[in-house]
């Protein structure tokens, strides 16, 4: 078990670098005048609330990385910590990417499997800001499916022992 859960912080941690790597260079680089340089009041609303999104997954992705980090530096690897940290991983990370606050995208799981975008803005952005949510999605899908289990029985079993 403890190799198992070894790996898949590594792994998660590196998927994680992959999309923080993405969201810094974005952010560094847009903001809110280069996405909405228009007088529309909603596209300034939507494009606010697109980047305050995108900036708290920068920090929950961030967090995680480094939790993860800790937990593989460890000469002792504790698996009850790496748990831990894959469990918030998806909680903060992934639920973030996929419910964000403002809205401004969400998933349409019609699409999911079909080999198209799975991910519908709710106001047809720019292209970069198209263009960061649609190469950071495949991670999430990636970490969503790994870390299922972090959400669901992981959480029952630490109730269950009154560790939560």
């Amino acid at each position: 078990m403890s190799a198992n859960v070894q790996k898949l912080c590594e792994t998660t941690r590196e998927k994680l670098k992959s999309a923080i790597d993405k969201m810094e260079f974005f952010l560094n680089h847009y903001a809110l005048p280069q996405l909405d340089p228009g007088d529309d009041e909603d596209a300034t609303r939507f494009y606010e609330g697109f980047l305050s999104d995108l900036r708290h997954l920068l920090v929950f992705s961030e967090m995680s990385y480094e939790k993860l980090g800790v937990a593989l530096r460890r000469a002792q690897f504790d698996v009850d910590f790496a748990q831990k940290a894959l469990y918030n991983t998806y909680h903060y990370g992934v639920n973030n990417f996929f419910y964000p606050k403002s809205e401004s995208y969400s998933e349409d799981g019609r699409y999911a499997y079909t080999g198209q975008d799975a991910i519908r803005f709710r106001k047809k952005p720019v292209r970069p800001a198209r263009d960061i949510i649609l190469e950071i999605t495949k991670v999430y899908e990636e970490l969503r499916d790994d870390l299922t289990y972090y959400e669901n029985d992981y959480l029952t079993e630490r109730r269950m022992q009154n560790q939560v």
